[in-house]
């Protein structure tokens, strides 16, 4: 392993941006633990699919890293999270919606962590991307996290992600409709105001409360 590497969970969904985050963290020497926060039963499981689809791509045999994607393993965690989410839908929270997704996600993260005994967690985060990528969002979202969280994609151009993806052969498993805007609002939030984050999920149990209800679902699924 590389000088300063270690372990971390990292948010891997079906999109692109995430599988070339993963792939860098590898090239670095990190062994990455991914985890996929499915919108199930919101939405079907083509997005788990597809993340299955990179995560093989990039740890498999015939993997497009010089290292072979060794610190990848083998195993996908995979948490259902659309029963929680469709909570967050009521009128005074609604427009906070996709911040309190990403809050979620990474309590869920921090868990798994704790579990596997990862030090970091890695998310394909790219700043201004969509409005939870915003820098007034970004902060209320790393609130929710207990360990360090590294971006390696924060501040890349989306085109230079996609000429990455391409390059690494995962940009065509993921590519197709986004599903994680199933149910968000209209007009999302840009700048989150925190106490308006916790009083809005204090009414739902608190997002501690929240995460440990979907991390008791967690399964693993091989790649």
């Amino acid at each position: 392993m590389a000088e300063g590497s270690g372990c971390a969970v990292a948010l891997v969904s079906g999109g692109i941006d995430s599988p070339v985050a993963v792939a860098r963290m590898l090239a670095q020497g990190w062994e990455i633990i991914p985890l996929h926060a499915s919108l199930e039963p919101l939405t079907t499981d083509e997005a788990e699919l597809k993340t299955l689809a990179a995560m093989h791509h990039l740890g498999g045999a015939a993997s497009p890293l010089v290292s072979g994607g060794n610190g990848l393993g083998a195993e996908l965690y995979v948490i259902p999270v659309g029963e929680v989410l469709s909570r967050f839908i009521l009128p005074a929270m609604h427009r906070d919606y996709f911040v309190h997704m990403k809050r979620l996600f990474n309590r869920l993260a921090c868990m798994l962590a704790e579990q596997v005994g990862a030090t970091h967690i890695i998310t394909g985060e790219n700043i201004g991307q969509v409005s939870s990528q915003t820098l007034g969002n970004l902060g209320a979202v790393a609130a929710a996290s207990d360990y360090p969280i590294m971006r390696p994609l924060l501040a890349l151009d989306k085109l230079d992600i996609m000429h990455m993806a391409k390059a690494l052969g995962t940009y065509e498993i993921s590519t197709g409709p986004e599903q994680c805007d199933v149910i968000g609002p209209k007009h999302p939030t840009t700048v989150a105001d925190l106490d308006r984050l916790l009083e809005n999920e204090a009414v739902l149990g608190g997002i501690e409360g929240l995460a440990k209800g979907c991390f008791e679902n967690l399964r693993k699924v091989r790649f």
